[in-house]
């Protein structure tokens, strides 16, 4: 890469930190915060033409993050084309949509700082940086998963919460273990790479990217969240942790047959278990939720093909970007749908079928064009069982057809008809459509893909689906044992683990266990604590306090760094 041009480094520099000052002024008062409020929808505008005139050029900023390296490689600037897409439209949507919510305001908030987080760690070009606006993107999210304070919500945002600061704590593990070995900005040299620093990296990244069987927080923070949120908490942000593998895995040098094939081996359940779960869901949200889940799986796969044959990683490389591409601009759309069908049916029925079939591959859209560079890549390498791998991307091409049935026949019956869109929101979900309806004419490395023996799968996947729809309220009549709750196996555990595991932390247990053995006024006094506590713990619930509290940690860490 060569260094940037003044007006280039300009627009690098934007891309993450335009939303980022935008926020500053949203949490203020009077006329700039109204003014931030009408900016917020265009922060992504700087990001999308740093894509056009930013190629393969760089920058340091000594002054941001303690000093940053910024910049644009191929593959990022894949990432941050659809990503800054997808949140220019999701933005554009979201004025409309909470047109009459008094809470729009915070919203925008967490908008804005979970873009500048998203945004920035596609330009990030040196590990620090990349953690950083990483972390700023997870833990900004919380505010758009919990954005309408409803029990559900909640509970949601308390799953999001705890797994993302456990994939925090996972990745800043892998990270220190592949700089301190390897080096410190991107491209890293991954040739001593630990098995252990793989490990983390795999597990920490992929509770972002939605993989087995950390997915658990997809299906219950895409319903909860707002829709425009929910288009790119799918569409773009997952993808944050796929491009974690790609920044940090020794992807393409090193040969780890052991977690490549169990990247593989996760990756393909994933593809098969997102359909199976989602198939019983009545939301469509969660529909969508689940559909991710499977579609993710399927770039896990890929990842781990990298660590088992570096030699086909090039090839590799450039089927995750046109995946990656395709699946964003696809799910953000069907999102975004959502809350577009309580219009016109016969606008929104037909725009919602093209990403639909997009997605399970029909001929001649770039899902068929993404699935056929996936076989390719899959079919040129020798591995246990790969014999079978034919029909089971048949069989995983059909699964996808039949949830995007699902999905239409959920969505008649349930559309979101609390929230009206307007004009400008329209013209949004309707740019999307387009770019999917042509996405096999612009993305790069897509073609014109007709493949019959993806044709009849699709197929027999639609008439099933429209059976569906015409028994479909026999069908809910199914007993509950066939249905996967949201968030699969949290329910169980949420049923008879966590009230066991509440009791025992918060001391009823050995309060029962005092009285029993007469010693009451240590039983009252552990009365007076867990009292105490629970008051402790709903004041963490305002908003005003986790904020003072997030400065001041935020605060200290700087003051950490700056002192060592």
């Amino acid at each position: 890469m060569t260094p940037a041009a003044p007006w280039q480094a300009v627009l690098l520099i934007a891309a993450p930190t335009l939303p980022l000052a935008l926020t500053l002024l949203a949490a203020s008062r009077g006329r700039l915060a109204d003014l931030a409020l009408r900016m917020a929808p265009w922060a992504a505008l700087p990001a999308l033409a740093a894509v056009a005139w930013a190629d393969a050029v760089e920058v340091s900023v000594t002054w941001l993050m303690l000093g940053s390296h910024l910049g644009l490689d191929a593959t990022g600037r894949a990432f941050l084309g659809f990503t800054a897409f997808l949140w220019l439209t999701a933005g554009i949507y979201a004025r409309s949509y909470l047109t009459h919510d008094p809470s729009a305001r915070r919203f925008f908030v967490f908008f804005l700082l979970s873009m500048s987080g998203n945004l920035g760690l596609i330009v990030a070009l040196d590990a620090l940086t990349f953690f950083l606006f990483f972390t700023l993107m997870s833990l900004a999210s919380y505010g758009l998963v919990v954005h309408e304070r409803t029990p559900e919500n909640l509970r949601a945002g308390r799953v999001y919460i705890v797994l993302a600061i456990l994939g925090e704590v996972l990745v800043f593990a892998g990270i220190v273990l592949v700089v301190a070995a390897s080096g410190y900005t991107f491209p890293i040299a991954h040739r001593e790479a630990s098995s252990l620093a793989v490990g983390l990296l795999l597990v920490g990244f992929g509770i972002k990217a939605g993989a087995l069987p950390v997915h658990v927080w997809l299906p219950l923070a895409h319903p909860a969240a707002p829709t425009p949120a929910s288009a790119v908490l799918s569409g773009a942000m997952i993808k944050a942790g796929l491009l974690g593998w790609l920044r940090f895995l020794p992807l393409g040098v090193v040969e780890l047959p052991g977690w490549g094939t169990t990247a593989v081996a996760v990756g393909l359940l994933g593809a098969l278990y997102g359909v199976v779960a989602g198939l019983s869901q009545r939301d469509p949200k969660v529909v969508l939720a689940y559909s991710s889940v499977s579609q993710m799986g399927y770039l896990t796969m890929a990842v781990g093909l990298g660590l088992l044959a570096p030699a086909l990683w090039p090839a590799v490389l450039a089927t995750i970007v046109l995946y990656a591409t395709h699946h964003a601009l696809a799910k953000g759309t069907l999102f975004l749908g959502v809350g577009a069908a309580a219009g016109p049916r016969w606008l929104v029925v037909p725009a919602l079928v093209l990403p639909a079939l997009a997605l399970a591959g029909a001929s001649l859209t770039s899902g068929a064009s993404a699935k056929a560079a996936l076989k390719g890549v899959f079919f040129a390498v020798s591995m246990p069982g790969s014999e079978w791998l034919g029909a089971l991307f048949t069989v995983a091409t059909f699964g996808t057809a039949l949830l995007m049935g699902r999905f239409l026949v959920v969505l008649s019956v349930r559309a979101d008809t609390q929230h009206t869109i307007g004009g400008m929101a329209w013209g949004a979900w309707l740019v999307t459509v387009l770019a999917v309806a042509t996405a096999a004419l612009w993305i790069p490395g897509a073609q014109l893909v007709t493949a019959p023996e993806a044709l009849w799968p699709v197929l027999v996947g639609g008439m099933v689906s429209l059976l569906l729809w015409r028994y479909g309220p026999r069908l809910e009549a199914w007993p509950r044992v066939v249905r996967v709750p949201p968030g699969d196996i949290l329910d169980p555990l949420a049923r008879w683990g966590m009230p066991v595991l509440h009791k025992a932390l918060s001391g009823e247990r050995w309060i029962e266990r005092f009285e029993r053995r007469g010693t009451i006024a240590v039983a009252d006094q552990g009365r007076v604590l867990a009292v105490a506590a629970r008051r402790t713990e709903r004041r963490l619930h305002d908003w005003r306090l986790v904020g003072i509290a997030l400065f001041l940690t935020l605060l200290s860490m700087v003051a950490v760094l700056l002192w060592a």
